[in-house]
């Protein structure tokens, strides 16, 4: 939360949206309506639980953005957004959740108050928060109005990160190292996967080196034995048991700046097919990480992880890493840049990836990961973990 230290300074807000607005000029926007989360954030500085309900940040090329949401959190929008208060704009409760009305129905009376009814309007189409009766209200309202795709717009602007970014995601990356070793500390068989879940998650609240930890965006995935098999399942009570791989795919967060990273954990003599695995994929983060640097392409990162995957047997199907940085649920990720064969992006200083080369066995799987950050001469590693296997009796 911003309410007793601002995220960043006005100076630094100013700096995005002026950012934002050039490409805005570029694409022929006379305004935006961002209402992805992370966006929102970023842009003003807000920051709450609300994203359940229609919320929105209006950017034009003139005066302060505009903050637009539920009438009980204008009063948290005044909390936490750089703006003035005369930039904060709430809608009556009844349009929340109501079949009758839709609460774009007053977003369209305040973008006509602000003279944008004839306009060319940018919003986010292809976004978790912004639906197809949102899409079409909007249209209904503002005939005259011309609505354009303005998806990850702002998100490609995230991609560069400031030096307090960084500076966060280091914190967050102070946090998840000691989840990694609180895991450790605790798991045994027989332990119940809720009751670990519950000493991740507070380890991640309490934080690390005095910094204190954020909601994840992402819940902690936490599969054992077949459940490992696949890449997106959570927790349940059953026991942890002997002669099986768990891997903990978790990320520790800091003013909503996510560091994830994932390591695995066997219970028991290691088979050798994961030994194997382990090697591969070991060999595989370091010829990807050799291309991590300013001046290459996002994909030649997975072109040589995958080269030397392939080489020791094993294949990859997946992306193998993703941007990361600001971010709500129910996604860590920033939707831009992908370590994925095609991606042809040019990595930057400050930029911050997932390397993420996951591997799901037909028994198993196995998560060993990094978050990292391209540096002016190459990239640096953002964890201190040790990268292996874990193993425990």
């Amino acid at each position: 939360m911003t309410t007793y230290e601002a995220n960043f300074t006005n100076s630094e807000y100013q700096r995005r949206v002026d950012r934002t607005r050039k490409v805005m000029a570029a694409r022929n926007m006379d305004a935006i309506v961002v209402s992805d989360p992370s966006n929102m954030s970023w842009l003003s500085g807000y920051d709450g639980w609300s994203f359940y309900v229609y919320q929105a940040v209006i950017l034009t090329h003139e005066g302060e953005p505009v903050w637009w949401g539920r009438g009980m959190d204008a009063l948290g929008a005044r909390r936490t957004v750089f703006m003035e208060d005369d930039c904060i704009r709430g809608y009556d409760d009844s349009y929340v959740q109501n079949p009758e009305k839709h609460p774009m129905e007053d977003l369209s009376a305040l973008l006509s108050e602000m003279g944008l009814e004839k306009s060319r309007i940018g919003v986010e189409m292809d976004n978790y928060y912004y639906s197809a009766r949102a899409h079409d209200t909007l249209k209904t309202q503002l005939p005259k109005a011309t609505f354009l795709d303005a998806t990850a717009l702002v998100n490609w602007e995230r991609a560069v990160k400031s030096e307090r970014e960084i500076e966060y995601m280091e914190r967050a990356a102070r946090i998840v190292e000691a989840m990694h070793v609180r895991i450790l500390e605790v798991a045994v068989p027989g332990m119940r996967k809720n009751d670990l879940v519950a000493e991740i998650y507070a380890t991640a609240i309490r934080g690390a080196h005095g910094f204190w930890g954020d909601y994840p965006a992402i819940v902690p995935m936490a599969p054992s034995g077949m459940d490992a098999t696949a890449p997106h399942l959570t927790w349940d009570d059953r026991p942890m048991q002997p002669n099986e791989a768990t891997f903990f795919e978790i990320a520790g967060a800091h003013r909503r700046y996510q560091c994830p990273q994932s390591r695995t954990l066997f219970f028991g003599d290691v088979p050798q097919k994961y030994r194997d695995a382990e090697q591969a994929v070991l060999d595989a983060i370091d010829a990807g990480l050799e291309q991590a640097k300013p001046g290459n392409r996002a994909e030649d990162i997975a072109n040589a992880f995958n080269k030397t995957l392939n080489k020791a047997g094993f294949e990859k199907d997946s992306r193998c890493g993703y941007a990361i940085g600001i971010s709500y649920p129910p996604d860590w990720g920033e939707r831009t840049i992908s370590f994925r064969r095609g991606d042809t992006t040019i990595l930057e200083p400050n930029m911050t990836f997932h390397f993420m080369p996951a591997l799901w066995l037909d028994d198993g799987g196995l998560e060993i990961t990094e978050p990292i950050r391209i540096t002016e001469t190459g990239h640096e590693c953002f964890c201190t973990t040790p990268r292996k296997l874990f193993v425990s009796a």
